[in-house]
């Protein structure tokens, strides 16, 4: 199980949030932690610790002054550690060469791909064929309905009808090299994870995936071990100390790369 960082990048600032109270209308968000840092010191710290595979998450829509200083702080970071960081973000097959020349390892999407509830197989033909299926990540964010899992898009909140099964992971896993998903429900919200969705992902295993949304503890990291069958990676934001949170940076990097 690999530990991904993040840098989740709102209203031009690095910050932790609470994923579900995300807002378009004014650019609002409930935040836990937001850093005096650039997102290219998170970068280089990375790069110094040598994890790859984070991603950063640009927080706001395309079109907005706040997206256009998110993407500057983005290229920023790319900069700093060419070859160790995705990005995603309203990625689209127009820009997704500007960030994989900055240094983007991947492009991580989902809104482009999933249009009007349903997977639109065009657009991810037309990424994949831009990109490369090596340099795409897929975003399959989710939320709980009626006991499963649905994927949501445009920053987890519009619902798709996309249930997140074995099936729909057979589907898509030949368009990408990797999927990500984010529990939307507990994103930020540093509660426990979602357990059956652990089970689900963990179960599957086709091509890597990064599970992040809730972790809390070292019980939960010890959940996601047994569970995800050493299938899973881990993202962890508002719980890390680097994030205002208890859970010690350097201690979750060395439990993670314990065999």
């Amino acid at each position: 199980m690999e530990f991904r960082p993040c840098i989740d990048i709102h209203n031009g600032k690095v910050k932790q949030i609470v994923g579900s109270s995300l807002s378009d209308k004014d650019s609002s968000a409930r935040e836990n932690f937001v850093s005096g840092q650039d997102a290219a010191f998170y970068a280089r710290l990375y790069q110094k610790d040598q994890i790859r595979g984070g991603h950063i998450i640009l927080l706001n829509p395309q079109g907005t002054q706040y997206y256009e200083l998110n993407r500057k702080q983005a290229v920023q970071a790319l900069l700093a550690y060419p070859g160790g960081l995705q990005i995603g973000g309203g990625i689209t097959p127009d820009n997704a060469q500007e960030f994989l020349h900055a240094g983007a390892s991947h492009v991580i999407v989902t809104s482009y791909v999933f249009k009007d509830g349903s997977i639109h197989y065009g657009n991810l033909e037309k990424l994949a064929a831009a990109v490369g299926k090596e340099r795409l990540v897929l975003d399959l964010s989710c939320r709980r309905v009626d006991g499963g899992y649905v994927v949501v898009t445009d920053r987890w909140q519009k619902f798709t009808k996309e249930a997140v099964t074995p099936q729909l992971l057979d589907r898509l896993c030949g368009y990408a090299d990797e999927f990500l998903v984010h529990a939307a429900d507990v994103e930020g919200r540093t509660c426990g994870i979602e357990k059956e969705l652990v089970q689900l992902l963990g179960g599957w295993g086709k091509i890597p995936v990064t599970y992040a949304g809730g972790v809390s503890s070292f019980q939960d990291l010890d959940y996601l071990r047994q569970y995800g069958n050493g299938r899973l990676h881990v993202t962890i934001g508002s719980a890390l100390d680097l994030f205002g949170g208890p859970l010690s940076y350097q201690e979750v990097l060395a439990y993670c790369r314990k065999d």
